[in-house]
């Protein structure tokens, strides 16, 4: 996936997403011919809009993105790892920072409600790894969307049906991103919710080719019967 992001002073940097090694990726670029052969290959709407590709290939190194999964993320009531340290993800969904956040917040709550470090320390983690683990799935789940769905006829037909039931049950068909990026919903509730939500919108427009094909009723029916409305 090769991106552009507008910067302030109108240019863009732009960003391609390569595994470090197979076909394609970064091992199959080891050198600026080979670098520019593939951007003529794959991505030839961009290389004319990249006027300075040599040097900005041969003078940017290539980085790398993980998920980090660890097994504990404390030591007794010595110490505690929290944000990046303990659940770093890729930056798909855009809510690294913000999960750091919310783990201040819940690490404070738990301090004040726990009689000692190591009691608050477990009880954190017992309450931010569920999280941790749903945002890190849909940062990934995000990647796949936007390097492979964004054009695709059925998946753009989901997003207006999303869009409508949003409109008709607001506080009940909440879009995954809506509840992910601009609510307290916690991430593990979006995680399953979005499940649930996708599978009402696969339902719901099969066969179909045009919104104004989709069985309204149907589709409302859906999403009164297996959503309940959110906690405010």
């Amino acid at each position: 996936m090769c991106i552009a992001l507008p910067n302030t002073e109108k240019t863009f940097t732009v960003t391609l997403f390569l595994p470090n090694a197979g076909d394609p990726s970064f091992a199959t670029l080891p050198d600026l011919a080979a670098a520019r052969a593939f951007f003529a290959r794959d991505f030839a709407d961009a290389l004319p809009l990249v006027p300075e590709f040599d040097a900005d290939w041969t003078n940017n190194p290539v980085g790398g993105l993980g998920t980090l999964r660890l097994q504990r993320w404390r030591l007794d009531d010595r110490a505690l790892l929290l944000g990046d340290a303990a659940h770093a993800m890729v930056p798909f969904h855009g809510q690294g920072m913000n999960c750091a956040f919310e783990d201040c917040v819940a690490l404070d709550q738990c301090i004040a409600a726990a009689p000692d470090f190591a009691t608050a320390f477990a009880d954190f983690e017992n309450l931010r790894r569920p999280n941790a683990e749903a945002i890190q799935a849909m940062a990934l789940e995000n990647y796949v969307e936007m390097r492979d769905r964004v054009d695709d006829a059925d998946f753009l037909l989901q997003r207006a049906l999303e869009r409508v039931l949003a409109e008709r049950h607001p506080g009940r068909f909440v879009p995954r991103y809506s509840m992910v990026s601009f609510t307290r919903v916690p991430y593990a509730t979006a995680f399953e919710r979005g499940k649930v939500q996708r599978a009402i919108l696969v339902e719901a427009t099969r066969g179909c080719t045009r919104l104004e094909d989709v069985d309204l009723a149907a589709a409302d029916a859906l999403v009164v019967q297996r959503l309940q409305r959110l906690e405010a």
